[in-house]
């Protein structure tokens, strides 16, 4: 709330120190809240850690290629002892094997399409050739369309950069309206390899999700990601609100709903997860920042809670069951505890609302995530991308963009790599 001077000169003395405190809150950091690392404090020469691999790291080799296109056999002259020559097919030991890796120029393959007209010799009329596939719709093949698809979609090039890249590294010239014709021209192939990660998606039994900010047509919107053990789908919308999750899952409630605490991600699951990660960090805040020990009580509980995350799978489930009698009766008794600090009282009366939601995934060994990490790392691309290019100039791209990463996160899932998802969709 702004305040006026006349408003601030009818505050009393204690109202000002309070006001003047609050203003006083330490800077948070990405450990201790969800701020990027980049807008982190740097920390200076000397005080920072050195490069370079760290002290008893042992070194790694390059394994050589199990088939090598060209063997070179390196025999000597002539015989050190005696000095007699050796002849080129001369017999010998291999004493060591070293691979050279280079690529070859790469350069565009230009294949000339004549039409031709032909005069019949008995009647002397002439036939022309049917009109050939190339000369109808776009020059460029599928392979350049996989590889623009996938410098933009997975490697984040503006189509500034994509044009330069086509032009340093293969000789090729392609305007902007060109690039943006193939992503047109292949969105429909991509929108149908989301609707089928959507159909899958909506029978999951687990389903995370988050959102974060993008730039449409000039405007704020926002990118969500829904993730299951077996889909991911990929959204743009203008607005963050409920309705988004609501017309993408269609009905379907799944048992288990992973996110954070946002309200508009309250409610879509039979259970909820909710996101541990986010509230440790900010448990590590209030334990550096705080006038007491409550943070860091929380911080050391968190810990716990994340040991049994990562081990879950491997225990009995008795065993789990003690883990989670244990952790539910300390949370309680930290939860109990009073304090001053208004730091550690906004944390706890967070902790509170969302006491019932943290511990789900005990119940679900091994399928439940304690944190939304996955959700966090799908969307990471959309982030860079947003630095990158500040966004999208029309909701098409964004739409395109959107089934293009969920078809290619769906099917990274089943090993697959992305240039290789991209280039069999648009050759099927």
């Amino acid at each position: 709330m702004l305040m006026n001077r006349e408003e601030l000169e009818r505050l009393t003395k204690p109202e000002l120190i309070d006001l003047v405190l609050g203003m006083q809150r330490p800077d948070k950091t990405s450990r201790t809240s969800s701020k990027p690392p980049s807008t982190d404090r740097k920390e200076k020469r000397e005080g920072s850690r050195p490069g370079g691999a760290k002290a008893g790291h042992k070194g790694h080799a390059r394994t050589l290629a199990e088939t090598p296109d060209m063997i070179a056999d390196h025999r000597p002259t002539h015989c050190r002892h005696c000095g007699l020559p050796f002849g080129d097919d001369a017999t010998g030991t291999v004493l060591g094997e070293y691979d050279e890796i280079d690529l070859p120029t790469i350069k565009p393959i230009v294949k000339r399409h004549r039409r031709l007209a032909c005069c019949c010799a008995a009647c002397g009329k002439t036939s022309p050739a049917p009109m050939p596939a190339a000369a109808q719709g776009t020059p460029f093949g599928r392979r350049i369309h996989a590889l623009a698809l996938y410098l933009k979609s997975n490697q984040l090039f503006s189509y500034e950069r994509l044009q330069g890249a086509f032009a340093d590294l293969f000789g090729l010239t392609l305007s902007q309206g060109a690039l943006m014709n193939m992503f047109q021209r292949t969105a429909p192939v991509f929108a149908a390899g989301r609707d089928k990660a959507l159909a899958t998606l909506r029978r999951a039994d687990v389903v995370a999700c988050d959102e974060t900010g993008a730039r449409i047509e000039g405007c704020n919107a926002y990118q969500w990601v829904f993730c299951s053990a077996e889909a991911i789908v990929h959204t743009a919308d203008f607005t963050r609100a409920a309705q988004v999750v609501r017309d993408t899952m269609d009905g379907h409630q799944p048992e288990v709903w992973i996110s954070d605490r946002y309200s508009a991600q309250q409610g879509h699951g039979r259970l909820h997860q909710t996101c541990l990660a986010h509230l440790d960090r900010k448990a590590r805040f209030v334990a550096e920042h705080g006038s007491d020990l409550i943070g860091m009580r929380l911080q050391l509980w968190f810990d716990r809670a994340f040991r049994l995350a990562r081990h879950i799978a491997g225990l009995a489930a008795s065993t789990v069951k003690n883990h989670k009698r244990a952790l539910e009766r300390d949370l309680a008794a930290i939860l109990a505890s009073a304090t001053d600090c208004p730091l550690a009282r906004d944390l706890l009366g967070q902790i509170r609302r969302a006491r019932d939601q943290m511990l789900t995934f005990c119940d679900f060994a091994g399928k439940v995530d304690a944190t939304n990490n996955v959700s966090e790392r799908a969307l990471r691309p959309s982030v860079i991308q947003r630095k990158v290019t500040n966004g999208y100039r029309a909701k098409w791209a964004a739409d395109a963009e959107a089934a293009l990463r969920s078809t290619i996160d769906t099917s990274r899932l089943a090993g697959n790599l992305p240039f290789q998802t991209i280039l069999g969709a648009i050759t099927a």
